[in-house]
């Protein structure tokens, strides 16, 4: 088994796409703030005449695709904390000590933000908005929230956190195992796309809302690996790599 020393050297990282990607992101989400795209979108899974949203009381949405697949993930987050703790006293795990740290501390930077930021911006979900149903005025993101006495808890999206807070894989394998880094990439990605259409369905977020989530979940788990796990390679490194292999 390789030494914790023998941590492999980082592959270069491309800014334009770990960062410039996730800002244009952002900055299109802001533009779309002057559309009406999320709700037009929120209108295609409502039912005007039922006068709610078509997975409102879905059991597979509801007790599948939210409470178990919630369950599931919290049960890899044990596990990853106990393999953490383990890497302390098993010779077998001392090797992923850093990586399992940076995973153990991206999956709960990337889960716990949700709450105390949505107290913050106090955003409505669609379902609690006169448009569908309900009581509340809609206001874009960056506008003032009108005067309620039921706050929105609805921006960023927590659901879709679950699944994109898997992108802490996708970093804590990039080094090691490439290949199997872009399958949990995409495994995060899906996971946290699935997660989100389920919501949506059910008129707890609109669109943005989780988009968002992933934006700020990509840039959690990057800053973990960054400030963790990224080691360039050395000048040595460079140089041994760049030699000829003799025949």
């Amino acid at each position: 088994m390789a030494s914790t020393a023998a941590r492999p050297a980082s592959r270069p990282m491309n800014a334009w796409l770990f960062l410039g990607l996730p800002a244009i992101a952002a900055i299109t989400l802001l533009l779309l703030e002057l559309t009406s795209l999320d709700m037009d979108l929120a209108k295609r899974f409502y039912d005007p005449v039922a006068g709610e949203f078509i997975g409102r009381h879905s059991y597979f949405l509801e007790n599948i695709l939210h409470d178990r697949a919630k369950q599931v993930v919290i049960a890899f987050s044990v596990f990853a904390i106990l393999g953490f703790i383990g890497s302390f006293f098993m010779e077998r795990l001392k090797p992923f000590k850093r990586e399992l740290g940076c995973l153990v501390l991206s999956l709960a930077l990337a889960t716990s933000f949700v709450t105390p930021v949505k107290a913050v911006t106090a955003v409505q979900c669609p379902w609690s908005l006169e448009q569908f149903g309900g009581h509340e005025t809609y206001s874009e993101l960056l506008s003032p929230r009108p005067h309620t006495d039921k706050p929105g808890r609805c921006w960023p999206g927590g659901h879709a956190a679950t699944g994109f807070t898997l992108f802490a894989l996708f970093f804590v394998l990039r080094d090691r195992r490439p290949r199997l880094a872009r399958k949990a990439f995409v495994l995060a990605f899906t996971l946290g796309s699935v997660f989100s259409l389920s919501r949506m369905m059910q008129g707890a977020h609109f669109f943005s809302h989780n988009v968002w989530t992933a934006i700020f979940c990509w840039l959690i788990c990057l800053g973990a690996y960054y400030y963790i796990l990224y080691r360039p390679a050395s000048k040595a490194e460079l140089v041994t790599k760049a030699q000829p292999v003799s025949t």
